[in-house]
């Protein structure tokens, strides 16, 4: 068993009052209260009902702020449509000019971006760009592929991961865009697909999937050249949602590998660690989230399972919060 010197490198301090700028997991022994205590994490995050997106759909693209969202494409046939979130109420956009589901989503509602994704014919390197209004068409990713991920802003977007549409099915490419034109990133150190992912372009965070060995947990940390491991998932799944930066991140949703195959399960990311929080009302996959939320605050909305697809759309705020707890013994 590790000491608690040899996994913080420090010892237990001894402090006549609580210090002031305490780290997760770090441990000292009040003489005043003659107590000793540590940092935690707590959960106090909650899901909320928010106004439904008025066509029900999965594997959609997401975009934007909890109250400022984008919701493009999806299926279960490939479509163009595309609905612009207040923050109570969806109202229709401008038709995408390739119709398309699981594509990846970056930007803000104003100023998104939407890459590759499937049609119904085979998977397509199809990028267009949101001005608020219309779409329009700019360069193509150079793996044309589906189910990837997306993050980051219209003129600097990262996508990752994804089905090039042939075997082995799941890839390991990274590309990344400059408003203009896709060029190659270094690979993740995982293939997969439907993968779930945040951050910008230079600091990224990629998680989760369907990797060769089934759902995973797996995360990685993009610094603008490669991919490194970091902490894994609690649980492990597919087709999920994210908000937030490489330091802190939320995922919500997905699928896992037993019955009912879908989860509402919501995780928080601190850069190191994930920490289980609330889990969504209506549990699902394939849906859309705003990429450009945060932490504290974000959206889900659209997805499904059986029934396929569901219009229903939830607002989280909160999430996990730092607490010093007192240690006790039994």
């Amino acid at each position: 068993m590790s000491t608690y010197t040899q996994l913080f490198g420090k010892q237990v301090t001894f402090v006549t009052s609580d210090p002031s700028n305490p780290t997760v997991g770090q441990m000292w022994y009040n003489s005043t209260s003659k107590v000793l205590k540590f940092l935690g994490t707590t959960t106090v995050g909650a899901w909320a009902s928010g106004g439904n997106l008025g066509t029900a759909r999965n594997v959609l693209g997401g975009a934007g702020t909890q109250t400022a969202a984008l919701a493009f494409g999806g299926g279960p046939s490939a479509t163009t449509a595309t609905e612009e979130y207040n923050g109570t109420s969806w109202t229709a956009g401008g038709n995408l000019g390739t119709a398309r589901y699981t594509s990846g989503g970056a930007g803000t509602q104003t100023s998104a971006l939407a890459s590759g994704g499937g049609t119904g014919g085979g998977a397509t390197g199809a990028t267009e760009e949101y001005d608020g209004s219309s779409w329009t068409s700019s360069g193509s990713l150079n793996t044309a592929r589906y189910a990837l991920y997306s993050c980051g802003t219209q003129t600097s977007a990262l996508a990752f991961g994804g089905n090039p549409g042939g075997a082995p099915y799941k890839t390991t490419a990274t590309e990344e865009y400059n408003g203009t034109s896709w060029t190659v990133g270094g690979s993740l150190a995982t293939a997969r697909l439907y993968i779930a992912g945040c951050g910008t372009q230079t600091v990224a965070l990629a998680f989760g999937g369907d990797s060769p060995g089934g759902n995973t947990g797996s995360t990685e940390e993009y610094d603008g050249t490669s991919w490194t491991s970091g902490g894994s998932l609690n649980t492990a799944r597919s087709a999920m949602a994210a908000s937030g930066t490489q330091t802190s991140a939320i995922t919500y949703g997905g699928e896992v590998p037993a019955s009912p195959f879908v989860t509402g399960a919501t995780e928080a990311y601190n850069g190191t660690s994930w920490t289980t929080d609330t889990s969504m009302t209506t549990a699902r996959k394939t849906l859309g989230g705003t990429g450009a939320g945060t932490q504290t605050s974000a959206a889900a909305f659209g997805g499904g399972n059986v029934p396929p697809s569901t219009a229903v759309t939830e607002e989280f705020t909160g999430g996990p919060a730092q607490v010093t707890k007192t240690v006790t013994a039994t």
